[in-house]
């Protein structure tokens, strides 16, 4: 089909990737399994098909920039900064540890040390998207493990990119081949560092102004997809611009161009607006990596492919693990960084590419990663499955676990400085969303002792910040019913939106406190009424409430009377109004 391999390819790519992906979303394994095994099976060396791999690689290279992008746009310093004393140096020596482990295998392989150093620093680092993902679906994102998890994997998405940064001037030591530039390799090194701090203070500096004020601007217009071409223009220009002026990898300068877009009151519109395509091409991405793998590696070299996995799969996530409970932090923290470990994903694939590009990794070294990565992602939710099985089996046999599971959150505990009558007859809110915002406000206001739970640790320590009573956890949990001392308090006030969770909370706080009075939040007829049919307690359903509103609304503008319109409504309605005034007759 000469002529059309861009539509083949997208073709072909997309119809083989949106079967395995379903197909892998409903075995509950992540659809990124499929789209790499969809790129395996699409690959001109299996099936033959009449796919272009050189243009299949240049979509990837654009589906780098999106994802690297969409990286920028969702990294938060502030984040960072609110665990930094555990994860900076945590991950910094995860990864060294595990670095130093996957260059001893290789070492003992055979390999050279340019090739064993860059497989060890593909093994170190976890993908962002996967654990992303795994802790959104689990209702972990916003609690403190998803903090120190997500922490954890930006200070490794940090590194990575200086490796991606440093990775071209040290090529030829890697390769032991012969430098082709006349200059020292201290003189390269130093040349490409100050070529990567000119572009982020240019980014820092004007970036942070031009681009908030650009998108404001197109904006204004009012164009939808004026709006979401400024976006894709901002992201693939300065990634190309960066790659060619500063000679930087397309992959930085992608995630800045995210990073200094976030500073903008139009960040959310615009990461939703480039959703769609960064998620085409992020699979297109995943599938071209799927296309570069050689399914025999696995017959050749499985011994070499068992020794990774157990890097991946165990010491990984034990090195994380411990270096968590050393720094005197709970042991479910623990273990939640642990299973989000336990794989690999984008940034090994992209070094590893970057490292077969200039030939420091060889065929050999790729399909090894590529094997480790589709295989991790696979069993990585069968990790988070297991994780209270093996919390339970640690407490019993180690020490060290039983005195990090009986070590609290910080913001888990009530202060000792709170007074007592504030947590006795008080009312507790589970969930300080914007209904509960709204409630603590008008109770606060009136003076009534209020507690609030949540699972959101930097939400509670803002409200703690500024003189809320708040407890940190999950409100199934009765140890932190019990901070919030439901035992002594009037009402439990549910403002969560999920029938199964406020069930559970129900039946929790009820085992603590049976006298006290529960009203809950209903988002349909359906669940008010298996509310009311189980006697859960008082339900209050936003529709009805908005709906009994607009009628009392109504009929104060229909009591009024005083146009004509007024009068035909109240006439053709159910209210007796008050006398009409008097209105000249229209005749018809």
């Amino acid at each position: 089909m000469e002529g059309i391999s861009l539509i083949s390819t997208l073709a072909i790519g997309f119809g083989v990737a949106l079967v395995l992906g379903f197909l892998a979303e409903k075995l509950k394994v992540p659809a990124l399994v499929g789209y790499l095994l969809a790129g395996i099976l699409v690959s001109p060396s299996v099936f033959g098909f009449d796919v272009d791999l050189n243009l299949a690689n240049q979509l990837a290279e654009i589906g780098i920039m999106l994802l690297m992008f969409g990286v920028g746009l969702h990294f938060s310093l502030t984040d960072l900064l609110k665990v930094k004393g555990l994860v900076v140096p945590g991950a910094i020596c995860q990864m060294l540890l595990s670095a130093l482990i996957g260059f001893g295998l290789s070492w003992l392989w055979g390999w050279d040390i340019g090739h064993s150093v860059l497989l060890g620093c593909c093994l170190s680092c976890a993908s962002t998207v996967v654990v992303l993902k795994a802790l959104e679906a689990r209702g972990m994102l916003e609690g403190f493990d998803g903090n120190v998890a997500v922490g954890w994997l930006i200070v490794q998405d940090m590194v990575t990119v200086l490796l991606l940064v440093l990775l071209p001037p040290m090529a030829s030591v890697f390769t032991g081949q012969a430098q082709t530039s006349s200059q020292p390799l201290w003189q390269l090194l130093l040349i490409t560092l100050a070529q990567v701090v000119v572009f982020i203070v240019l980014m820092l500096v004007v970036g942070r102004r031009l681009l908030p004020y650009l998108l404001w601007q197109v904006a204004k217009t009012g164009s939808r997809e004026l709006f979401t071409l400024c976006v894709l223009a901002v992201a693939i220009g300065i990634a190309f611009g960066a790659a060619e002026v500063f000679h930087v990898s397309f992959a930085l300068g992608a995630f800045f161009a995210g990073m200094v877009m976030r500073e903008s009151k139009y960040a959310h519109r615009a990461a939703v607006e480039s959703l769609p395509l960064r998620d085409a091409f992020s699979v297109i991405f995943f599938v071209g990596v799927g296309m570069m793998f050689n399914p025999m590696v696995i017959v050749e070299h499985p011994w070499h492919l068992l020794c990774v996995l157990l890097l991946i799969l165990f010491i990984n996530p034990i090195i994380a693990a411990l270096l968590v409970m050393l720094f005197r932090y709970p042991l479910h923290t623990a273990l939640t960084l642990g299973a989000c470990l336990g794989q690999i994903g984008e940034f090994s694939f992209i070094l590893a590419s970057l490292g077969k590009s200039m030939g420091i990794v060889s065929d050999e070294g790729m399909n090894l990663v590529l094997a480790t990565a589709i295989l991790t992602i696979a069993l990585n939710p069968i990790a988070f499955a297991t994780l209270p099985k093996v919390a339970e089996f640690l407490k019993k046999r180690s020490k060290l676990a039983r005195i990090s599971a009986a070590r609290p959150d910080p913001q888990s505990l009530m202060p000792d400085e709170i007074e007592k009558k504030k947590i006795t007859g008080h009312i507790v809110i589970v969930g300080y969303g914007d209904v509960g915002c709204k409630l603590t406000a008008a109770l606060q206001k009136d003076e009534i002792p209020t507690v609030i739970v949540d699972k959101d640790d930097s939400l509670v320590a803002q409200l703690r910040k500024n003189g809320y009573t708040a407890i940190q956890g999950d409100a199934i949990d009765p140890s932190v019913l019990l901070q919030a001392h439901v035992q002594n308090a009037a009402v439990i006030v549910l403002t969560i939106r999920d029938e199964i969770l406020e069930r559970k909370v129900v039946e929790t706080a009820k085992l603590i406190n049976q006298g006290i009075k529960v009203i809950l939040r209903a988002a349909t007829d359906q669940e008010a009424n298996h509310f009311r049919a189980d006697n859960l307690g008082t339900v209050v359903q936003a529709s009805v409430i908005l709906s009994q509103e607009m009628d009392k609304l109504v009929r104060q503008a229909i009591l009024k009377g005083d146009s004509p319109v007024d009068e035909e409504i109240a006439v053709n309605s159910d209210v007796n109004p008050a006398p009409p005034a008097q209105h000249p007759e229209v005749n018809p």
